[in-house]
């Protein structure tokens, strides 16, 4: 048997989440005065004692509560975050300046005794001969060194931080949001082919063979630390993803060689940790004799673990058992994705655009003014553009305006909630839909009234309840995208069906913001992608006139790169549109 990690093996050197079953580290503590000395395969580290009162403090405190994080859905609430850790940062500064005040405090008294003590060493008989000076001397050694020792100035500060810290402590991100987050950013790596060492740097480089390119320059830069990517490692690890524990661990490892004797407060993980993930990762992708070299080095660092010491026994066994064959060729995989199946096609368009021929090569599209002869639109027609004909996709050019858009997102913002998809007869939140949304009447607000007939007036088509859908509002989070799926019913059991209007006939998509790389709509089969327009709209019909599904209209929300990206959704049903789109003469049609 092969020891895995066991996540109780060590003991925890900071705050203990439950909910984040957060891997510990074995430490002894030494107490020494102002000091508290950690002892650990990284060597000793020394820390103000008020640091060791914090220290003690986020051991032994509260968890944070477990219910289900989806913070990370919706960069609207990621945003939020922002504010929350502001005041943190207030918090932290105002413990760190009474910390100084106290510190300069103690330096004063520490340079007054000093002082005392080189002159009464030099004639310490003429020193303890003046009254006043033993007086003073008895004075502290009773008194002031007790006030020292025992103050409760240093309780007091990290009782404030304490305080504080739980004032907000029900805003911030729960297990589940850091696991999503870290998900989101392996989705946008595998999707987009983008450099693990790049994006360790903050660079968003893409890897094609052989060739690496600069897909986007950020203005906002931010580098990652070893402890980042021991984080974002472990969550592939914890869930048998070994793929990406590997590539990401391998970072971790790295970066923690490089500050070996370095301890940062805030960091989760350690070099001994990192490796022995990696290590187990290893093992489990064949990579035997890695797995071996890295558990030396640990148990170098920690020549007690007991645990890697018998592991250490079993790779030596595998190996020698296989010494005798050929040894095999080590290729790292992408875990396969079973409800996946047009993952490549899906992955090449979000990178690009696809196949669709071009307006200059097909005289079948071109952009126009469209009124559909509809009064209201004569005096301002919408500029349409015809991006496929099979299946037939138009996008309407600056379909909203700027303050519209603007609108729309503040009466979303919310009611935004965990957006679900069909799964059966039931609707359920699902790893390959990451987004928050919102459904709004068109009674909320006059802008949602004017929408909706502007749609009607376009289109040509009722747009009333019940014969279409509130208006969807939706916002993406971390890496948020919407894998492949047809947006009408393709199971008589939907719950699509419970409003007794029929299918999905068409959608209205309105793109209420820009993005700064990613997010674009790929239509699977018909092997083509539209980038994400601000104020457009993206319409297309999901059933043939004949009432049955368009299998072309496949599609997908890539995941959002870079950019908050925030759509609005209309869906009309069938029933009400008898006369607006009438049956073909084909039955087939």
């Amino acid at each position: 048997m092969l020891w895995k990690h066991n996540p109780h093996f060590f003991l925890k050197k900071r705050r203990v989440f439950p909910s984040q079953r957060v891997l510990v580290q074995k430490f002894s503590f030494t107490v020494k005065r102002s000091e508290v000395c950690l002892r650990s395969g990284r060597g000793i580290y020394k820390m103000p004692l008020l640091l060791s009162s914090l220290l003690l403090y986020v051991v032994s405190g509260s968890s944070l509560s477990p219910t289900r994080g989806d913070v990370y859905t919706s960069l609207l609430n990621i945003q939020e975050e922002i504010a929350v850790e502001k005041v943190l940062v207030q918090y932290l500064q105002s413990y760190i300046e009474n910390e100084i005040y106290r510190m300069d405090d103690l330096k004063r008294f520490y340079e007054k005794v000093k002082g005392l003590h080189s002159k009464a060493y030099q004639e310490p008989e003429k020193a303890i001969s003046n009254p006043l000076f033993a007086y003073t001397l008895i004075k502290r050694l009773q008194t002031d060194w007790q006030n020292i020792v025992y103050s409760n100035e240093a309780i007091e500060n990290i009782q404030a931080l304490k305080d504080g810290y739980e004032k907000v402590e029900a805003k911030l991100p729960k297990a589940e949001d850091l696991e999503g987050a870290a998900k989101g950013l392996m989705r946008l790596q595998d999707v987009y082919s983008l450099s693990t060492e790049g994006l360790v740097k903050g660079e968003f480089l893409q890897v094609a063979g052989d060739d690496i390119s600069i897909i986007y320059r950020p203005t906002f830069s931010s580098a990652l630390s070893a402890d980042d990517c021991f984080q974002i490692g472990k969550v592939a690890y914890d869930i048998g993803d070994y793929y990406h524990s590997v590539i990401w661990l391998e970072e971790a490892v790295t970066l923690f060689r490089q500050s070996i004797g370095i301890w940062n407060t805030e960091d989760q993980g350690s070099l001994e940790e990192a490796l022995d993930h990696l290590a187990f990762s290893h093992y489990m992708t064949g990579n035997v004799s890695y797995a071996l070299t890295l558990s030396k080095e640990l148990l170098q660092l920690d020549s007690s673990n007991r645990r890697i010491a018998r592991n250490i026994q079993k790779y030596e066994k595998i190996l020698r058992a296989s010494s005798d064959t050929e040894p095999k060729e080590i290729v790292l995989q992408r875990p396969n994705v079973t409800h996946l199946l047009t993952r490549d096609t899906y992955e090449s368009l979000c990178q690009r655009l696809g196949s669709q021929r071009k307006h200059y090569q097909d005289s079948q599209l071109y952009c126009s003014y469209e009124t559909n002869l509809s009064p209201h639109l004569i005096l301002q027609p919408v500029k349409r553009e015809i991006i496929s004909r099979k299946p037939y996709v138009v996008l309407y050019h600056k379909f909203v305006s700027d303050s519209e858009a603007k609108r729309i997102k503040e009466i979303a913002a919310p009611s935004l909630q965990r957006s679900v998809v069909a799964s059966g007869e039931i609707q359920a939140a699902v790893e390959y839909r990451i987004s928050k949304s919102a459904w709004l009447k068109d009674t909320v607000d006059p802008v949602i009234r004017k929408l909706d007939q502007r749609i009607a007036h376009l289109t040509g088509l009722n747009v009333q309840q019940p014969y279409a859908e509130y208006l969807q509002v939706v916002n993406y989070g971390i890496g948020g995208h919407y894998e492949p799926h047809f947006d009408h019913a393709t199971s008589p059991n939907s719950p699509l069906y419970r409003l007794k209007s029929g299918n999905r006939v068409a959608t209205f998509m309105i793109y209420l913001s820009a993005v700064e790389a990613g997010g674009s709509t790929a239509f699977i089969y018909a092997n083509f992608s539209v980038p994400v327009v601000k104020n457009a709209a993206l319409f297309w019909w999901n059933l043939h006139r004949n009432g049955q599904g368009n299998s072309d209209t496949l599609h997908a929300g890539c995941p959002v790169l870079v950019g908050d990206k925030w759509v609005a959704n209309k869906w009309i049903r069938e029933h009400g549109q008898e006369f607006q789109r009438k049956c073909g003469a084909d039955p087939d049609e």
